[in-house]
């Protein structure tokens, strides 16, 4: 039987740029293509203006480091495997101009955005001693953070549910989720099944089955990232992300090149998978 071509991409990977993966671009690249992957989008964390988070990113004087380290895998990858360059961003009210300006001096394929709840300077600004309050305020950014027009997609977008594992209770938070669902399906912006979060203070994919549902209800389109900071990592449980967006409601996934959106059946896509993962 003739081997199904390989058609979908992860589309959430790092470099040891950002201070917490290791293993060179081209490692990931080789790994995509034992994943059965079409291609691989990298989406390192971006530089910031001011020292803002810099333990975990990039300098600005690195970014076209950057942009050569996933060239040379680009450069060395077959010619039926694609690696793209992408970014992941950080929302933080007040940096819009700035990314806006970044977002525009590389040929981006992909722009994912992220509300980091657990950054120093995130939490000096909005931790207030109360966890149901946090909670809603990272689901107003994350809202925010897709009515900028600055983000393709929006990462791990459950991600606060680590802040206190012992109290996630999602019907205590799900009419603060509705609202922000509502406002990114207004927008068009897609949101990421970022599978690392089965490794995380809360074991369960961000988001979980619950958001999941009702974003498959909005017709918010989604993109599945691995959020690799291994080269082992890429296409990690993309079988079982598959089937949770299928129970979720949701028949098709979403990849980008040049900053436009592309959607693939599932069932093609899992067709497409040389082994299980």
């Amino acid at each position: 039987m003739e081997q199904t071509k390989p058609i979908f991409f992860d589309s959430h990977m790092h470099t040891p740029l950002c201070k917490h993966a290791e293993g060179h671009p081209v490692e990931y690249m080789e790994r995509g293509i034992e994943q059965g992957l079409a291609g691989i989008i990298f989406t390192c964390h971006s530089p910031m203006p001011n020292g803002f988070s810099h333990r975990v990113r990039m300098a600005q004087e690195q970014f076209n480091e950057y942009i050569n380290l996933v060239a040379e895998a680009e450069y060395q990858a077959p010619d039926d495997f694609e690696v793209r360059l992408g970014m992941e961003s950080d929302f933080f009210p007040g940096m819009e101009e700035w990314l806006g300006e970044l977002h525009d001096s590389a040929d981006f394929h992909y722009i994912l955005g992220s509300v980091h709840w657990h950054l120093p300077e995130y939490l000096d600004t909005f931790w207030r001693g109360d966890p149901e309050s946090f909670r809603n305020q990272y689901f107003e950014h994350l809202a925010e953070s897709a009515e900028t027009g600055l983000f393709d997609s929006l990462a791990h977008p459950d991600l606060v549910k680590n802040a206190s594992p012992d109290e996630w209770d999602f019907s205590k938070v799900q009419p603060q989720v509705e609202k922000a669902l509502d406002r990114i399906a207004f927008t068009g912006v897609a949101m990421e099944i970022n599978t690392s979060g089965v490794n995380k203070a809360f074991p369960e994919m961000n988001p979980g089955p619950q958001m999941l549902s009702l974003m498959a209800q909005r017709d918010i389109p989604i993109v599945i990232g691995s959020d690799s900071h291994t080269p082992g990592r890429v296409g990690e449980n993309f079988s079982a992300a598959l089937n949770l967006l299928e129970k979720a409601g949701y028949d098709y996934v979403s990849v980008f090149r040049y900053r436009k959106r592309s959607d693939i059946p599932i069932s093609m896509v899992r067709e497409s998978l040389t082994v299980t993962t």
